[in-house]
């Protein structure tokens, strides 16, 4: 379990309200604000690759803004592998800038857990497993964000334009999650928010969930407080794609071993 940090004043009064806001399940999504620009994203900061080493874990990822960049998601109605090999085609031949892998599926190629593509909600809503606590997802409005299931709930959920459900949370509320595994070390794909614009998706370097967990609590891999991180499927699946059209790339890391996958975040630019 996680704990909270003190909050006075101002601090206080706005914790309150976001947590008001989220208790109002299905109507949560359209009464959260949007902090999206309605003019050009001029102050939006331009999408580059990243490599560091924080908390003595490498990541290799992409950092973007929200403002003028968006993820879709891209899914392979007929199981893995039945549309794209992997996501160097997953990104490139929908038009992307970047691609990992996304949620966890099962041995038969169906989503374990619930997936949102354009607007059509795909699976079932996952509430029991670990590997479904944690969304990703852009609302009606337009707003990406990182939520715990909880929060959300299944119908709110269903009613968005993207969503991808996985798990665990690595980080809520700029805390290190507590309770992670701490024996099983493998290479991880990870979605960081700093709560604002500030987004990294990255793939690391073998760890352990605890490990990682710990090291996102204190570091900040793309250069701010991480407030929010979610644990997509890894391992075997883990796998990034970054074009020659981003600052640092081109890259693409997918070993010989890995597995295809169901689906994929897809990076593209804001229309």
């Amino acid at each position: 379990m996680t704990g909270m940090r003190a909050w006075t004043g101002a601090g206080l009064i706005f914790a309150m309200a976001c947590v008001d806001a989220f208790a109002q399940s299905p109507r949560v999504l359209k009464a959260l604000p949007v902090e999206e620009p309605k003019g050009p994203a001029a102050a939006a900061v331009p999408a580059k690759r990243l490599t560091v080493i924080a908390g003595g874990i490498s990541f290799d990822g992409i950092a973007f803004d929200s403002r003028s960049h968006r993820l879709a998601v891209a899914d392979q109605a007929q199981g893995p592998a039945s549309k794209w090999l992997d996501s160097s085609e997953a990104g490139s031949k929908t038009g992307g800038l970047a691609a990992v892998n996304a949620g966890f599926f099962t041995p038969e190629g169906a989503p374990l857990g619930l997936v949102v593509s354009g607007g059509k909600a795909i699976g079932n809503w996952n509430g029991a497993s670990s590997l479904g606590s944690g969304l990703w997802f852009e609302d009606a409005s337009g707003r990406m964000m990182l939520a715990r299931r909880d929060a959300i709930g299944a119908v709110a959920a269903r009613k968005t334009r993207e969503l991808i459900q996985a798990g665990p949370m690595l980080v809520d509320r700029r805390r290190a999650v507590g309770g992670l595994d701490d024996v099983k070390t493998s290479a991880r794909t990870v979605l960081l928010w700093d709560g604002g614009h500030q987004w990294f998706m990255a793939r690391t370097t073998p760890c352990t969930l605890h490990d990682l967990a710990d090291a996102l609590g204190v570091a900040s891999p793309a250069g701010w407080p991480v407030h929010m991180a979610l644990n997509l499927d890894g391992g075997r699946s883990a796998e990034l794609w970054i074009s020659d059209k981003i600052p640092g790339g081109p890259a693409f890391t997918r070993p010989l071993w890995n597995k295809p996958v169901r689906n994929f975040l897809v990076l593209h630019p804001r229309r």
